[in-house]
């Protein structure tokens, strides 16, 4: 059997590891663009921050290892076309500059995202930068050591870890995003406000509600970010607007979202027989609604690469889908959320009620006791739950584990009320937070 995988971040360096030990005989080559593979690009903010002052303690693996495993690795190879039909590939080596074909029993594909760069004025000045890879990460560091004013475009996940790091730097930062609220996608009102207020404390500048119109600079270098409601002085701008999947190999050739995510099945098979998809490229089943979404986050990229190897022979391991679980430290914050906001859920045009704690996490008793606000999203028909969101100065981000699970499963809040969770005074209350959120509710059943 011979297999040909292109791309290899998180998906691909989890497929290509788990099928050299499944098929021992197979015949596996990697084709990958760059020079190294597996960076851990959430660690970027840390490495700008200074908490990882190695950005080498980003990769978790490396071409050796594969090479090791008896894979054939092809760094510095880009794969320019792909033939479905009769099973070819198109590869040139961008070190030579040569250019050859490759024939394949399998294909898998995890080319990953990029991200999402606007075409306006000015986007091509020094000092406007991109967060995605190991060499971003460097030019930021780089560039950062000379710039004093900061402006980071997008305030999701990357972009306030970004904005955070800076801010330690001592620099002037402003932050933003054409939505009303940051992390707009990950928590609703409650949550963004305590973070929003953090920010401003800290002397960070929101720009909310603004769309960047164009750049300005002299002598070609950046110094003034425009948008449809004001100017702002920067020496050096981040871009963090979103991503967009790296599939255009397969445009025309596998069903595929509007914005390009490959749709897998369960199994991870495109719809061209023969060829797989995982990671950043792919849709997959979002659990909350039941559809098809675009959600590129490490973890699911790891799960998908190592079912893609499960099921290369034959359909053998179900996917069970995502909520979306993710979790984020902002300054003394510990934050997590998964599933739909209710923002999220009503804006599907979903009939949903919502329960918000906030409540001490644990007995008053204790010598500390931090304060909690936990918010859980469900369907009022039938109580299942949705989503849900925690913030709190103690590390309670676990409970948003388990409540994935529980949307996993299609738990209802009144389950959730009497499930087994132990209590112990240093951790908890007799009632565990989650308890109290499913006791509350109400059902209309």
């Amino acid at each position: 059997m011979k297999i040909i995988v292109i791309g290899c971040t998180h998906a691909g360096t989890a497929a290509v590891t788990q099928m050299a030990k499944l098929y021992p005989d197979a015949n596996i080559t990697v084709y990958e663009r760059n020079d190294n593979i597996s960076f851990l690009s959430c660690g970027i903010a840390l490495h700008v921050g200074g908490v990882v002052h190695n950005a080498e303690q980003l990769f978790y693996s490396n071409p050796e290892q594969l090479k090791q495993l008896g894979v054939n690795t092809k760094m510095r190879h880009e794969v320019l076309d792909i033939d479905t039909a009769h099973k070819t590939v198109q590869v040139r080596n961008l070190v030579s500059g040569a250019t050859n074909e490759d024939t394949y029993d399998k294909l898998v594909l995890t080319t990953g995202s990029w991200p999402i760069i606007p075409k306006m004025e000015g986007i091509d000045l020094d000092n406007i930068l991109l967060c995605k890879n190991y060499a971003h990460a460097q030019t930021i560091i780089q560039k950062a050591d000379h710039a004093q004013k900061v402006t980071v475009v997008g305030a999701g996940y990357i972009g306030i870890e970004l904005v955070e790091a800076f801010e330690q730097l001592d620099k002037q930062v402003t932050l933003i995003d054409n939505t009303a609220r940051v992390l707009f996608k990950y928590l609703d009102a409650p949550f963004t406000d305590l973070v929003e207020e953090e920010l401003t404390a800290r002397g960070v500048k929101l720009a909310l509600e603004q769309t960047v119109t164009e750049f300005s600079g002299s002598e070609g270098r950046v110094n003034k970010v425009i948008t449809s409601a004001g100017e702002y002085e920067a020496d050096l701008v981040i871009l963090c607007i979103g991503f967009r999947p790296n599939t255009m190999l397969l445009e025309g050739q596998v069903e595929m979202l509007p914005n390009g995510a490959i749709i897998v099945d369960e199994y991870m098979r495109t719809s061209c027989e023969d060829v797989y998809a995982a990671g950043d490229s792919c849709a997959i089943r979002f659990n909350p609604t039941g559809k098809h979404a675009y959600i590129p986050l490490a973890t699911n990229a790891v799960r998908m690469g190592t079912l893609v190897a499960r099921n290369l022979v034959k359909p053998t391991l179900k996917y069970l889908g995502t909520q979306g679980t993710s979790g984020i430290k902002i300054f003394d914050y510990n934050i997590a959320s998964t599933g739909l906001t209710e923002q999220a859920a009503l804006d599907a045009g979903m009939n949903v009620k919502e329960i918000t704690i906030n409540d001490d996490y644990r007995p008053d008793f204790m010598p500390t006791h931090e304060k909690a606000l936990l918010k859980v999203v469900y369907e009022e028909e039938s109580g299942r739950i949705l989503g849900a969101q925690v913030l709190s100065k103690a590390d309670l981000t676990q409970s948003i584990n388990t409540l994935s699970v529980c949307i996993q499963n299609n738990m209802t809040m009144d389950e959730l009320g009497f499930v087994d969770f132990f209590f112990q005074p240093h951790y908890n209350k007799p009632w565990n937070l989650l308890n109290q959120a499913g006791l509350q509710a109400y059902v209309t059943h």
